[in-house]
């Protein structure tokens, strides 16, 4: 029997633990920096060292930021608020506890759309709670001991629990690609994976189809990517259908992934919650959040993804691809309202984004936020061609590069000094035309006879022969008049 027919009796169950750090410039209970990197041990004090007689401080921007993302997911936002010690061993972590929350998270619920084939999922979230961050073990920094950085100890985290939910590794790489946007679009988090500061656990279990209860769950652990967490999803799916295709059973335990090689190892037999030990955290008082505080960050959120997009399409007329590669990310489309706002041609300015600005930054491996152009020179470009001054082929080819060297000389004046300007002379395209018609005597014949395609023959020849002066629009008006 194959694996894909043994794999067709199983039901695919996953939940997601995903902890993102949050922008934060100091830790969450003391004034060290949260900045990624620096030399070893730099981002310390005595209270990131836990030494006896230090106490936390909560820092009031973490819990700003994890509000935020709640609001955004349609939380229930906790008014009540206290931390718990989590006793968990974690050798780069010095107190020899994590300061978290445990039955009263600071949101509950809520859920995360994704796009699947066919539309869209409301994935649940069980919650999102804050926590700190444990520093971070080296192993490779000395042949005989393992190193410890603190400098990532007590940096500000966000738990996002999901609900057994989640079906497939897709479903998987399309929840973390849309909750990974979300996080950037709130600036609440970076979520560079690869630096760590978005990482996520995955709970998978198999079922046969048809049943209810959950089967014996397995977490895999050290993701550092989206694809690798959809790799590891779709190996450990095929480690438990082969174990219970053999009779075997499945050990509910930890295990890390390689990605070196796309398989998994055993770490750890699963802990239960108990195990931790939670208690009220003593030095820690609880704290209380206002009406008046949460309807201030609720009317502060930016419109969000889903939304923007549902009004480009239906407002601005965009086509649904347009919009959603527009809405990627925040500060391009930021950027993009910023140019309709003084050129309200919308399909062209997309264009002109998703297009020319796009490949050009791709090509020299940039964000929106670094493109030379200011939104208001690129609306003076493509005003350009709306007018009928300049070719968008003339435009984007040639005018472009040269503002992107001259950012401060308007595009007319660019345009001016290569003599770009459109010719929409009757009397000097009609010639041109002429000698277009005399080359190819058997395409004006074939075109008579109803071969009305090679009209693009036509005026790609006459821009060519007038180097792309010749209005497009007056070229294609007078071409049909001659060929009638």
């Amino acid at each position: 029997m194959s694996a894909a027919i043994d794999s067709d009796k199983y039901e695919v169950v996953i939940g997601l633990e995903v902890h993102a750090q949050l922008l934060t410039e100091s830790k969450l209970f003391c004034g060290d920096s949260a900045a990624f990197g620096g030399a070893p041990n730099t981002h310390i004090s005595p209270i990131t060292l836990g030494h006896p007689g230090t106490l936390p401080k909560l820092n009031r921007k973490a819990v700003e930021y994890a509000i935020r993302l709640g609001l955004a997911c349609g939380s229930r936002i906790e008014r009540e608020n206290y931390f718990a010690r989590k006793n968990y061993f974690y050798p780069d972590l010095p107190k020899g506890y994590q300061i978290s929350q445990h039955t009263a998270p600071i949101c509950d619920g809520g859920i995360v759309a994704i796009p699947v084939a066919g539309g869209q999922r409301d994935i649940q979230l069980n919650r999102i709670h804050l926590e700190e961050d444990a520093g971070k073990s080296m192993h490779d920094q000395d042949p005989s001991f393992t190193m410890v950085d603190y400098n990532r100890a007590g940096v500000p985290l966000v738990e996002i629990v999901t609900e057994p939910a989640l079906h497939s590794s897709d479903e998987v790489y399309s929840f973390l690609t849309t909750l990974r946007r979300l996080v950037r679009w709130l600036d609440v988090c970076d979520g560079n994976m690869e630096e760590g500061s978005m990482r996520c656990d995955a709970n998978i279990s198999i079922r046969l189809k048809g049943e209810t209860k959950l089967g014996t769950k397995v977490e895999v652990k050290n993701l550092n990517s989206i694809r690798n967490v959809k790799r590891a999803v779709e190996g450990e799916i095929k480690r438990q259908i082969s174990i219970v295709e053999e009779g075997g059973t499945i050990l509910q335990e930890t295990r890390s992934f390689d990605a070196g090689n796309g398989t998994s190892f055993s770490l750890r037999s699963k802990e239960e919650a108990n195990d931790y030990r939670y208690f009220p955290e003593p030095d820690l008082a609880p704290f209380h959040l206002t009406e008046d505080y949460l309807d201030q960050l609720l009317k502060a959120l930016p419109e969000l993804p889903e939304a923007m997009v549902e009004r480009y399409v239906s407002q601005y007329g965009l086509p649904d691809y347009d919009a959603r590669v527009l809405c990627d990310d925040k500060a391009t489309a930021d950027y993009y309202e910023q140019v309709v706002a003084v050129i309200p041609k919308h399909k062209a300015v997309a264009n002109w984004l998703l297009g020319p600005v796009k490949s050009t930054l791709n090509e020299q491996g940039a964000a929106i936020s670094d493109f030379a152009l200011s939104p208001a020179a690129l609306a003076g470009l493509i005003q350009l061609v709306e007018d009928g001054k300049v070719s968008f082929s003339i435009a984007s080819s040639r005018i472009f590069p040269e503002l992107l060297l001259n950012t401060t000389e308007k595009p007319l004046d660019i345009a001016t000094r290569l003599n770009l300007l459109q010719d929409n002379n009757a009397g000097s395209i009609a010639p041109i035309i002429d000698e277009v018609l005399a080359k190819y005597p058997d395409k004006v014949a074939e075109f008579r006879k109803g071969k009305k395609g090679l009209m693009a023959l036509f005026v790609g020849e006459v821009m060519k022969l007038s180097k792309g002066k010749a209005d497009p629009k007056l070229t294609n008006q007078l071409l049909a008049e001659k060929l009638k």
